[in-house]
């Protein structure tokens, strides 16, 4: 029983980062703009039916756990910039973003977790250069060196501080690695 459990959580796995390798290829080739990314991760998790981890004990549910808040972060983000100014929204507008703040939040814990359980080992973290004045010098980026495409991001001065603690952060501003992506808006 316990072998079958193993295999269905590893084949969901599987799913879930092959889902996000395809949208983040259909994103760089320009087949779906910024948006439709978000809205399909938005739409894939939900599809998924699964929770995050409660306890991250590895690095695959790290990750999961990171991709979950992010896409619940951003979608959240996108409605509440779309309710923004829109009287009759106003309480959508408070609700989205309180959802979104919330899950970026975890997704910033996630982060922690992750760096934690290998050891901020070969981690490289700095500001990013971006188009928006709100995020510029607030926004940076962690990237994990021996793993593809694990890239994150935040602004969480909390968790910039654990950063430069650990010797990982370099006040130098660079051009972020996905960086069309960055300063898309949506």
């Amino acid at each position: 029983m316990l072998v079958l459990y193993y295999s269905a959580r590893k084949s969901l796995f599987n799913i879930f980062f092959e889902n996000r390798s395809s949208l983040i290829l259909q994103y760089e080739n320009g087949d779906i703009s910024k948006r439709e990314f978000l809205e399909n991760n938005y739409h894939f998790v939900k599809s998924m039916n699964l929770n995050p981890f409660l306890k991250v004990d590895s690095f695959e549910k790290g990750i999961y756990n990171y991709q979950y808040y992010n896409v619940l972060a951003k979608y959240y983000k996108m409605l509440s910039k779309e309710s923004k100014g829109n009287k009759k929204q106003i309480k959508n507008y408070v609700t989205y973003l309180n959802k979104a703040n919330n899950y970026y939040h975890l997704k910033d814990k996630t982060t922690l977790e992750i760096l934690n359980l290998i050891n901020f080992y070969r981690v490289e973290a700095y500001y990013i250069q971006c188009e928006s004045k709100s995020l510029s010098d607030k926004l940076y980026e962690i990237v994990l060196l021996d793993y593809k495409e694990a890239i994150f991001h935040s602004k969480a001065t909390w968790l910039l501080e654990v950063l430069k603690k650990e010797g990982v952060f370099s006040d130098q501003k660079r051009k972020s690695i996905i960086d069309g992506y960055i300063n898309e808006k949506y």
